[in-house]
């Protein structure tokens, strides 16, 4: 076994950033200690049970977060190896070449990065060839430019998705195939073939593959990680903090409960953060001590301070005719992403979600009373079913945050209607294309169960933005590289260290940003 004292890394947390890292590290030979706060998925028929994971979610952390005025919800967590990867729907998107500068949106500004595109294009193109991404560049009109080509073509569209990319051509827009990281081997017309892993159901989106055909990091990542001698993982291992040398300039304890209760303090040459926007920004404040009376790497006061998590809306719009698609997460669509003709500010992109079924539909439906007709049952409906996400771009305000109450409990403070405007505009331009688009003008519903219920506040499965990077030490916590300014060994690299948040699904980013920061590391360590 490892010895834990002479170990040159500890990840604290095995999802996007954390468990893409350690796999950089030990293909890199470098000795790394995962710490994962819970266990394993177990792999059960509720996996892909709709009941089970969207309506009793049954798979969600146990825990009660507080809002603003104190009152408490349920986060949308999962603390399992491989993160809330496990429960993605694995669209992996660049952020746009435009989302690295400054953006003017309705509400304010979007701040530009210390980085730009080109910095994480290299690492874009080695995550999608990790994350087995298909898809094809060039299709998408607001892409940057991509070095090299995805792995494998994109997930071809079942006839009604095909019919409605026809549909959004007519009306002069540009739809391109969905990014997808998915172990999928197609024959001519789409079909999954002999020898594939994924077999195209209609269970990728919100759920665990059962399968092991999704592109988790726990897949793709932590079990080859694990296949070195030179990585270990503990799992049921909850951090309790980080403690430093008396300067506090050096972590030199990760204090960390396991299973049984006992706690252990271990030590590494580096010592990487990757727990969620919101937990590791609670680590590092729960962290502090005399030198950092305000938590580590907080001098600049901006640790937990610019939490973002995308306005999304969740829609179903019902055919007229019928929607037999089974792997429906296939198109997408960007035409105003950066604005449009009636309106100067960014929209927001509009994606496919996974295929609605009866049970999903039936846990909306008191939330949609009098807006379904009588004569179309749950399951009728389903079948006419056509399900879309809009994602809009949440902004960087300092007061929407993560603190700590005096019990350690997470508190989360959050304006709601923070630049909704763009992603309204967005569902009033899909509501006004409906009757082109063979759909029931008049039927476009909330899917709120896919937005925790309608709770804004507890959808927080695209959190970002708490341990920002930058190359000022008086407004950010992180420099480029995601090494803290106030420590000289401790990293962040998950989707805390946006400054902004853009308008696509954040997993791809802190995948590229955790191979740019494996490097970084492997090269530090000599």
């Amino acid at each position: 076994m490892m010895d834990d004292q002479n170990v040159d890394v500890i990840i604290i947390g095995t999802g996007a950033g954390g468990g893409t890292l350690a796999h950089k590290l030990a293909g890199k030979g470098r000795s790394v200690l995962l710490l994962e706060r819970g266990g394993y998925l177990p792999r059960e028929r509720d996996n892909w049970d709709s009941s089970a994971v969207f309506v009793k979610g049954s798979y969600r952390a146990p825990e009660f977060w507080l809002d603003k005025n104190g009152d408490e919800f349920p986060p949308e967590v999962n603390y399992y190896v491989g993160g809330n990867t496990k429960f993605y729907g694995a669209a992996l998107f660049r952020l746009r070449p435009e989302d690295f500068g400054e953006l003017r949106h309705h509400d304010g500004i979007s701040p530009a990065w210390p980085l730009g595109y080109a910095d994480f294009e290299p690492y874009y193109t080695e995550a999608e060839r990790l994350y087995l991404v298909h898809g094809e560049h060039g299709e998408d009109p607001t892409a940057g430019p991509a070095s090299g080509a995805y792995p494998f073509p994109p997930v071809q569209h079942e006839p009604r998705i095909q019919q409605l990319s026809d549909d959004l051509e007519k009306q002069g827009l540009r739809p391109f195939h969905l990014p997808i990281g998915v172990n999928l081997i197609q024959d001519g017309q789409g079909r999954a073939t002999h020898g594939s892993v994924c077999i195209r159901c209609d269970r990728v989106d919100g759920f665990p593959c059962l399968v092991r055909a999704k592109s988790d990091a726990q897949i793709i990542c932590v079990d080859p990680a694990l296949e070195h001698d030179n990585v270990r993982l503990l799992t049921n291992a909850y951090v309790e903090r980080l403690d430093t040398d008396p300067a506090g300039r050096t972590v030199t304890a990760v204090v960390t409960r396991l299973g049984d209760g006992s706690l252990v303090r271990l030590s590494a040459d580096i010592v990487v953060v990757s727990c969620g926007a919101v937990n590791s920004a609670a680590l590092l404040l729960r962290s502090a001590n005399d030198q950092h009376p305000r938590g580590l790497a907080n001098s600049s006061d901006v640790v937990g301070r610019h939490y973002m998590r995308h306005n999304n809306l969740a829609l179903m719009a019902v055919s007229k005719e019928p929607n037999p698609t089974r792997f429906q997460k296939t198109l997408a669509l960007h035409d105003w992403y950066l604005g449009s003709d009636d309106w100067d500010f960014p929209l927001g992109g509009m994606q496919m979600l996974g295929k609605s079924d009866a049970e999903q539909i039936r846990a909306n439906a008191p939330r949609l009373a009098g807006r379904l007709s009588p004569e179309m049952p749950f399951e009728v409906l389903a079948h006419h079913a056509v399900d879309f996400w809009l994602c809009g771009e949440d902004l960087p305000l300092p007061d929407n945050r993560v603190t700590l109450e005096s019990d350690g409990r997470i508190r989360l403070t959050l304006d709601e209607k923070n630049n909704v405007a763009g992603v309204e505009r967005l569902r009033h331009k899909l509501q006004g294309m409906l009757s082109e688009l063979g759909m029931h003008p008049h039927r476009l519903l909330d899917h709120s169960i896919y937005l925790h219920k309608g709770m804004p506040i507890g959808a927080t499965a695209h959190q970002a933005g708490t341990v920002r990077f930058g190359t000022d030490p008086q407004s950010s916590a992180l420099d480029t590289n995601c090494k803290a300014h106030d420590l000289d060994n401790l990293y962040v690299v998950d989707t805390s260290f946006f400054p902004s948040i853009g308008a696509v699904n954040p997993s791809l980013t802190a995948i590229a940003n955790a191979l740019r920061v494996g490097d970084h590391i492997a090269e530090r360590l000599g």
